[in-house]
């Protein structure tokens, strides 16, 4: 049977109407013996939203329809928005109206009818039909109205609907406990939807509430099942004789580990040394997860379900069961462990002359962490060093070889954001006590850049062979916001200088290095990101732009994201002899769906990260009404100014409303509030001096004033005999600052 694009393109050129099974299979005249795997590639093609399953059981083609699948994402405000899967000739998002919704709740899988162009050429439809619900459970605050009716109100504001809880079905919750609910009727065109109450958490500011509240709501499993557990313990903690052979013996290698201090599963481990001509000879090995995780098994399916492990500031929510993460398939020091190994050999250019792929067994020599390694390399310092003479002309070695990767990437372009990360601080109370600027050695970078050139170099051996796998791509720019873009770096003195069309990676990464240091970074490099597609994941190897490479994979972390395990199956399949034609087929047809929801696995993950790190520093910001501090601004839109704080990396607005002294006229090509009377003007990257005017733990929101304005409203009032603000700078008295709690180490950003 042919590929899956070619099979499309048939049915696109031979069906002009939309069709059941049985007209498709006369159509495109499918061999009897072939119908059950025709039938599996419709299936794939309405998971990847390619096409469309409408009524009567007949698939159309959605753009002939006028048709769109996608997820809704719904505003408090009661609209929504339908993201495509694929491609469509609408410009971006789909907007929804509010009595178009079609009782669809955010998150929901649904098809949209594309109707209209609104004001800009903005395409608008209407949802016409459900195809699958994001969750029959949702996490929120219980309550009762004046006659005893219980209700839930959705922790997730995109939620725009009640759930209502018959009686008897609120088991132990009382007025204000967050509780979990189970959704027993969805919502129709009269009636919010209506569940039972199975789980109460508390009240929302107890300790670790705020996480299990962040893990209901967006449905990600924490604690292992039962089965899976039971897989990993009955693997062992050791590697048996028979899984050592037929594997390549790396153990006389001096190996080592390079981590964060509190982490405690190892996934990667490094071997390096110079060769008779002077090349370097580098080997990643990554602990061999594809070797115990067979396909289909509970720890499979969870870890499919799971898609990546996710990681908050106090505890991480591993993919597998900790017997795995942290024993068998951790590169511990001093004992035997069973890896992948990808070996390259790399000139004084960067360029790899030649790789190998094995099956390895390793015995790392010593675990050691960021902070040392860069003590020795960077620091030099002298007490290290002795403790750990034989590996300093390792550590050294390497050093010299980051460099020469990081010159090469340079070259080509690779675009390379250093900015400051932010990093929570906890009190022994497990509190938020500060936000400080996470540490990043040279460690970490030569680390990442051995990781990088290991993925690039996996994904070109893979590609080459057209063996099915998945990869990590990044799309280019769309030319229209690139466009907008370079239109706003003019008003600041900058350009990508780029011919129109034909932007580069090293058109960006120039930029980055023009703008290093500036006070224009931050808020120039947010909006390039935004200009930027987002990386994800696909079956076909179509590169990734940012980092200026036209092959690119995920090998180096099977431990913790579920596509690293595909592809290192996908080279143990390459090991073991040709792939049967019917193997092949199975998987290029099982690829594209195992491709977008490994990508919306990842985004439900930076999204819960991101989510519960801005709820921690609404929380730590709740008795700093009053203060004033230093921040740089952000991002401007007509409803006001967001500012980012220098001392606490939080995020807060000023609202225009408080704005008071002038009207504000909001210029979007240029990004910049404009005072009309005053000529005033506030534009991204803008310096300010703010005060904390309140914290809204409802709406995770730190409101906050632009401090000139403030006094110059408060000295009007004062003028007029009218009342002064109730808010007041504090004093400056403060307590010991906090002792540092460390927190659990987190990967290597992902690419």
């Amino acid at each position: 049977m042919t590929t899956l694009d070619d099979l499309l393109e048939r049915i696109r050129t031979r069906v002009d109407h939309p069709a059941t099974v049985a007209e498709l299979q006369q159509a495109l005249r499918i061999p009897r013996d072939q119908r059950p795997a025709f039938q599996r590639r419709l299936k794939a093609f309405v998971a990847s939203g390619a096409m469309v399953r409408i009524r009567g059981n007949r698939y159309g083609l959605p753009d002939k329809m006028n048709l769109v699948v996608g997820r809704v994402q719904t505003n408090p405000r009661g609209f929504g928005f339908v993201t495509p899967e694929v491609a469509t000739g609408a410009d971006g998002d789909i907007y929804i109206a509010g009595a178009n919704l079609n009782q669809a709740m955010h998150g929901d899988r649904v098809v949209a009818r594309l109707e209209r162009r609104g004001q800009g050429g903005r395409a608008e439809g209407r949802i016409v039909r459900i195809l699958e619900r994001r969750a029959a459970t949702l996490v929120g605050r219980y309550d009762t109205d004046e006659s005893g009716l219980g209700f839930v109100v959705p922790f997730d504001r995109r939620i725009i609907m009640d759930v209502h809880i018959p009686a008897k079905e609120h088991g132990t919750a009382k007025r204000g406990d967050i509780v979990v609910v189970e959704l027993t009727r969805w919502p129709t065109a009269t009636r919010n939807p209506i569940g039972r109450v199975t789980e109460v958490l508390g009240d929302r500011d107890a300790p670790g509430v705020d996480i299990e509240i962040i893990l209901r709501k967006h449905g990600i499993p924490d604690e292992h099942g039962a089965g899976a557990v039971r897989e990993a313990e009955q693997l062992g903690a050791e590697v048996r004789d028979r899984d050592r052979r037929g594997r390549t013996d790396f153990r006389a290698l001096t190996t080592v580990t390079i981590d964060g201090e509190t982490a405690r599963d190892f996934d990667d481990a490094i071997t390096l040394e110079r060769l008779p001509n002077g090349h370097y000879w580098l080997g990643v090995h990554i602990a061999d997860v594809s070797h115990y995780v067979r396909p289909g098994s509970e720890l499979d399916r969870e870890a499919r379900e799971r898609g990546t492990s996710v990681y908050f500031p106090e505890r991480a929510v591993h993919m597998f069961p900790s017997a795995l993460s942290t024993g068998l398939c951790s590169l511990n020091p001093h004992v035997d462990r069973l890896v992948q190994s990808c070996l390259m050999e790399v000139t004084d250019r960067g360029k790899v002359v030649r790789h190998e792929l094995h099956d390895g067994i390793i015995r790392s020599d010593a675990r050691m962490t960021y902070t040392e390694v860069s003590a020795i390399v960077a620091e030099r310092d002298a007490a290290t060093r002795e403790q750990y003479a034989e590996l300093v002309p390792l550590f050294e070695l390497m050093h010299d070889l980051f460099e020469v990767l990081a010159r090469r990437r340079r070259r080509r372009g690779s675009i390379d954001f250093d900015l400051k990360e932010p990093e929570i601080v906890l009190d022994d109370a497990g509190l938020v006590a500060a936000i400080t600027a996470a540490e990043r050695h040279v460690a970490h970078r030569i680390i990442e850049e051995f990781m990088l050139l290991a993925n690039e170099v996996v994904a070109e051996h893979l590609d080459s062979a057209e063996m099915p796998a998945l990869y990590r791509v990044h799309d280019p720019p769309d030319l229209t916001k690139v466009a907008e873009f370079e239109e706003f770096i003019t008003t600041l003195g900058y350009s990508l200088a780029a011919p129109e069309g034909r932007v580069t990676p090293k058109h960006f990464q120039r930029l980055v290095e023009r703008i290093r240091g500036t006070p224009e970074e931050k808020p120039i490099a947010f909006l390039m990101l935004r200009t930027m597609q987002k990386a994800r994941y696909d079956p076909t190897c179509i590169g990734h732009f940012g980092l200026a490479a036209s092959s690119y994979t995920h090998f180096t972390s099977p431990i913790r994201r579920y596509p690293d395990l595909v592809v290192h199956r996908a080279l143990r399949r390459m090991r073991s002899g040709k792939l049967p034609v019917a193997k092949r087929r199975e998987l290029c047809e099982a690829l594209p769906e195992l491709a977008t929801g490994t990508s919306e696995l990842e985004r439900r993950a930076v999204e819960a990260e991101r989510e519960l790190m801005q709820w921690k520093k609404v929380r730590f910001m709740a008795d700093k009404v009053g203060d004033e501090f230093e921040g740089y601004i952000i991002g401007v839109t007509s409803f006001g100014l967001f500012v980012e704080l220098v001392e606490h990396f939080v995020e807060g607005l000023v609202h225009i409303s408080s704005m008071a002294d002038d009207y504000y006229r909001f210029v979007e090509r240029e990004h910049v509030l404009f005072g009309e009377a005053t000529g005033k003007t506030y534009r991204l990257g803008d310096r300010v001096q703010v005060q904390v005017v309140r914290v809204d733990s409802e709406r995770c929101q730190v409101d906050l004033g632009l401090v000139e304005i403030l006094e110059a409203v408060r000295a009007s009032e004062r003028n007029r005999g009218a009342r002064r603000s109730r808010v007041k700078p504090k004093a400056e008295t403060r307590g010991p600052r906090p002792t540092r709690e460390r927190r659990p180490s987190r990967p290597r950003r992902r690419r």
